[in-house]
């Protein structure tokens, strides 16, 4: 440890000059958190005790602000907050946002802020003096053992160059591993998951992410330690671009040739992110609202424009239509086909993904002579629907506001923007630019080729989505072994908790596990169609796709309207039971409609729901469950409205499966 703390001897000079070692202890509201803050040896740690279990061994932070001057006190200031917040968009209206809190004040410049609430832990730096350079934070996690990780590495690995991984997607399956068999040349990509005894989970993600660097963990060459046999992950962050170059897909990135020897470069004032730790059972971290509640409030005074719902998207199943007189295409006729689409099932939304505007541009106002725009756009509007635009990161970045000003006044209502796949510092301040820039013309923002949601969706409410997620879009050409079942599982504990993603469900071509194919231009997905179904329950969207062709909705067209009318947003969320990997039964609320939503891994199961634990005077239900051949032909679906409702009701998923309950109440 010691090269660490020579790191930190620049911020901790503070502590040296008071007592050599001195603690502060922090509950969580209800008591059953606490965390002990320690000065010692010119370092801070802290750890996280809940029932007297000890969850995080103490751990060293801190901050190297290359030779900043910090004067030699600390003074303490405590305050408990217990309030509800708005959470428009959200998975339910409001949130409790209760918690107590320390602050301690290092020097006139720095303070550091713990938070404990019932449902786990957090901290931040805040700084608040002369422009500063980062040379590193560190973050640290010591375990008390060799526990089981669930952690999704980088893909971009290159063993010969580390800082390949800095360009990355965010989009991987997770291993589920001992933390000691975790590559320790291998960053992991948050949120990941520890998997502690007595059935507690430890998620961990930041929030208030916003010109800075995220942040990623890996395992060091430390990891078991002989003497008391304790795990550690610690932390990493990019270093910030000094060279950066056009290329990539399309020539629509900016590729990071030459990077400083620090991660961030600092204003007068500076709130960095949240270090988040949620803790509790798989249900409770599929329902924790911390990240969330981290996020630095809104901004926006008025929201009333900004529209969620769902989307009619031609990407995925290749603008394949049959049936019509035109050919098929980036062109008038084929637009003109999906909104039609989007109107006759009450869908919100269009969009037109990459192909619309001129390739390898990276230009905006290119648009392909095949499709008159305005014209798309007007058609659209005169049939209640509206055009999101696909857009590359760079061809939006390096004009945004005249891209903006100019299709927001065309009518377009929100762009998708996509390929960044970094989250240095230079990309963390262009995601505040582009929500801030699009919240000034009332357009939306779905971000792809993103990381995860961290906070920003509560700053900028106009940001309805992220992707960070290895979604739907994978099967067209993922190979038979992967298991995007047993993923399907694993992200409302994981990944959704940080935030809504972009998903993009609704597959009606469905195989089971042993005829499932990867195909790009007829893609399928795996598992049943009722799986699909329950997935716009269950995974958190407040855009949403709906990704195959209008041709094979509009032969289901009752399960299409089905679809079409679930809600995106919703105003109470329930996690009834699952278990990580499993399965997960989500209920939410919207008005005075309940949704049901199950879906299983590669085991059959049967589930119970209870349906007093809604406590629901039922006036009326719709199921869909699979089908009896569902485990054979993954389209085989039973739809049914039962006249007689049990207090009990007992479903069976098939493998892969799901079911989906539409529940009125009076």
């Amino acid at each position: 440890m010691k090269k660490i703390f020579i790191v930190l001897i620049t911020l901790f000079l503070v502590l040296s000059a008071s007592a050599k070692e001195k603690s502060y202890t922090l509950f969580s509201p209800d008591g059953r958190l606490k965390t002990t803050i320690a000065s010692i040896d010119n370092t801070i740690t802290y750890n996280l005790v809940v029932d007297n279990d000890t969850l995080l061994l103490p751990s060293s932070i801190g901050l190297d602000l290359g030779g900043a001057a910090f004067l030699p006190h600390i003074k303490i200031s405590r305050r408990s907050v217990n309030e509800t917040i708005s959470s428009p968009f959200s998975r339910q209206a409001t949130m409790h946002d209760h918690y107590n809190e320390l602050t301690l004040n290092l020097s006139k410049d720095i303070c550091l802020v713990f938070r404990a609430y019932n449902e786990g832990i957090a901290y931040r730096f805040v700084w608040d003096g002369k422009p500063m350079k980062v040379n590193k934070e560190t973050v640290e996690y010591h375990f008390p053992g060799d526990w089981t990780t669930s952690a999704a590495y980088v893909s971009n690995f290159d063993s010969t160059n580390h800082a390949s991984q800095y360009q990355s997607s965010f989009e991987n399956q997770y291993k589920t591993i001992p933390l000691s068999q975790l590559d320790t040349r291998r960053l992991c990509f948050l949120p990941l998951m520890v998997h502690a005894p007595n059935g507690l989970k430890i998620c961990i993600t930041e929030s208030s992410l916003s010109d800075y660097p995220g942040l990623y963990l890996k395992s060091t060459s430390h990891t078991i330690k002989q003497s008391n046999n304790h795990a550690i992950l610690v932390g990493e962050h990019a270093p910030l671009p000094k060279r950066v170059e056009q290329g990539g897909h399309n020539n629509l990135q900016l590729l990071v040739k030459e990077r400083e020897d620090y991660i961030a470069e600092m204003d007068n004032t500076k709130h960095f992110p949240w270090r988040i730790m949620m803790v509790g059972t798989a249900t409770d971290i599929a329902m924790n609202n911390m990240s969330y509640l981290l996020g630095e409030p809104s901004r926006l005074d008025d929201i009333s424009w900004i529209k969620p719902g769902k989307v009619a998207w031609e990407w995925w199943n290749c603008l394949n239509i049959t049936g019509v007189d035109f050919e098929a295409g980036f062109n008038n006729d084929t637009y003109k086909h999906y909104i039609d689409f989007a109107s006759k099932y009450g869908i919100e939304y269009v969009i037109l993904d990459e192909g619309w505007a001129v390739n390898k541009q990276a230009d905006l106002f290119q648009v392909v002579p095949e499709i008159d725009l305005p014209m798309i756009v007007n058609y659209a509007r005169e049939r209640n629907v509206g055009i999101i635009l696909w857009a590359g990161y760079y061809a939006f970045d390096r004009d945004m506001e005249r891209v903006c000003k100019h299709y927001s006044e065309m009518g377009v209502k929100g762009f998708k923007i996509d390929f960044m796949d970094r989250d240095d510092q230079l990309v963390t301040d262009f995601y505040r630019r582009a929500a801030e820039t699009c919240a000034k013309y009332h357009l939306i923002v779905d971000f792809h080729g993103a990381f995860k949601p961290a906070g920003l969706n509560r700053t900028y409410p106009n940001v309805l989505n992220f992707e960070g997620v290895f979604g739907l879009e994978q099967m067209k050409w993922a190979p038979t072994s992967v298991d995007q079942m047993r993923y399907d599982c694993e992200i409302p504990f994981i990944r959704q908790a940080a935030g809504p993603m972009d998903y993009t469900q609704g597959a009606m071509l469905n195989g089971g596990r042993w005829n499932y194919n990867p195909c790009w231009m007829q893609p399928m997905s795996q598992g049943t169609r009722c799986h699909q179904l329950a997935l716009y329950i269950v995974l958190e969207s407040p855009l949403n796709m709906l990704c195959d062709s209008p041709d094979h909705y509009d032969r289901e067209p009752d399960y299409t309207r089905f679809v079409a009318e679930i809600p995106t947003v919703w105003d109470e969320t329930r996690i009834l039971q699952g278990e990580v990997g499993e399965y997960i039964v989500t209920a939410r609320r919207k008005g005075n409609t309940w949704y049901i939503g199950g879906i299983t891994n590669w085991t059959a199961r049967d589930v119970d729901i209870v349906l007093p634990l809604i406590s629901l005077n039922i006036s009326n239900i719709e199921l869909y469950t699979d089908g009896i051949n569902a485990h054979r032909q993954g389209s085989d679906y039973r739809h049914e409205t039962p006249e007689a409702v049990l207090p009990v009701m007992t479903i069976h998923m098939a493998p892969g499966g799901g079911f989906v309950a539409k529940i009125k109440v009076q």
